[in-house]
């Protein structure tokens, strides 16, 4: 972003990249596949890269307002510097919180997550998607929290979805009744407590009760956790967020 001002230009969007894009190693191949995609089809898009701090979403749900007003009030007054209009983030988490939480700090942004935008993409007929790749395999989504229930977006992951000529399988829990993937709330960061079973495990076994060949996600924190249930009942099936899938149907 710091190269685009300093030459008097303004992206197209800022990418949020998030902690988990910028550092978790799994969720960094979510990042560099959104990013293929950009690159593809010529969407001038900037990072804050150094710049870019956590949107303080863990501290507030963990219960520090204190901390997240800190760490919110750093960013706006960055993003409001560069005279950021709208933003787009692969994470439902950050999405959620720039959306909701910032503008009654001073932050006000028309915020995008990753599936919307494509999907925006799609419509307008920049992105063009060849699935073939994917006929005969049977995918299942699982909605993530702060995407579907906070803030009403069930259909964009799907319409992307439906793209890959591939059977979309519906678990029982979906949409707004979904079942949380147990990362929510901060407690991605601590163990779970004491109970008969882990939320994740029992989020994995409804995604495998439909026989999928690949579990799609749209959120890194559902993905470390759907990845962890499926490790945990020595499942082969793979986990992977809408971005990765829609890249490798683009052979990027």
């Amino acid at each position: 972003m710091a190269e685009y001002a300093a030459e008097g230009k303004a992206p197209e969007v800022l990418f949020w990249v998030g902690c988990a894009g910028s550092f978790d190693d799994r969720a960094k191949k979510i990042t560099r596949a959104f990013c293929k995609i950009l690159n593809k089809i010529g969407v001038e898009f900037a990072v804050l890269g150094q710049e870019e701090s956590c949107t303080g979403d863990p501290a507030k749900r963990a219960g520090n307002e204190f901390v997240f007003q800190m760490m919110a009030m750093t960013n706006i007054e960055v993003l409001n510097a560069y005279e950021i209009k709208k933003i787009v983030t692969a994470c439902p988490h950050c999405f959620n919180t720039l959306k909701n939480e910032y503008p009654s700090l001073g932050g006000q942004y028309e915020v995008m997550h990753h599936t919307q935008f494509l999907k925006n993409l799609m419509k307008e007929g920049r992105l063009k998607i060849e699935g073939g790749r994917f006929e005969g395999k049977k995918i299942t989504f699982h909605d993530p929290c702060y995407l579907g229930r906070a803030n009403g977006e069930y259909e964009a992951p799907r319409d992307l979805l439906s793209k890959l000529d591939a059977e979309l399988v519906e678990m029982k829990r979906c949409k707004q009744n979904g079942l949380c993937c147990g990362a929510g709330g901060a407690q991605m960061f601590k163990e779970p407590e004491a109970g008969k079973k882990d939320i994740n495990v029992e989020r994995t076994e409804e995604a495998l009760e439909e026989k999928p060949d690949v579990i799609a996600t749209g959120c890194p924190f559902c993905m470390t956790m759907i990845t962890d249930g499926v490790k945990h009942l020595n499942s082969s099936v793979e986990v992977k967020d809408i971005a990765e899938l829609l890249a490798e149907a683009e052979d990027l």
